[in-house]
């Protein structure tokens, strides 16, 4: 569920191409020197580094659904909660919580925080 807004939609867009897998459609929904964290991951910077770094993460996965169930907005702040179930290599499925924190630099996210525990999904 995303609303109405144009931040609403651009989220929206932003997510159908991370469920995608594609971090070049990704990438484009950020600044040039956005910095980007994911979970417990050090921050990246930047939209080259950014974009290997998501490369890496799709390529220990098989895919992904996000499911937003609510978002906040304050400013150029936009804050997403949700479930996002990944698909594993081996075929099997975990749905995990999680938070995202957008602060926007006009119509693009320059700083994108993820709040995730990522653990149970390479879990044993």
């Amino acid at each position: 569920m995303t609303d109405g807004s144009a931040a609403g939609r651009q989220t929206g867009g932003m997510f159908a191409a991370i469920d995608s897998k594609d971090a070049e459609a990704f990438v484009g929904y950020l600044t040039e020197d956005a910095v980007f964290r994911f979970g417990s991951s050090p921050a990246v910077r930047g939209r080259d580094a950014i974009h290997a770094a998501v490369d890496g993460f799709f390529a220990t996965i098989a895919g992904s659904s996000h499911d937003i169930k609510n978002t906040l907005s304050s400013g150029s702040t936009r804050v997403c909660e949700g479930e996002v179930t990944y698909r594993r290599l081996d075929g099997n499925e975990i749905t995990l919580p999680f938070t995202d924190i957008f602060e926007y630099d006009g119509d693009l996210i320059a700083q994108y925080k993820i709040y995730i525990d990522i653990g149970p999904l390479y879990a044993d």
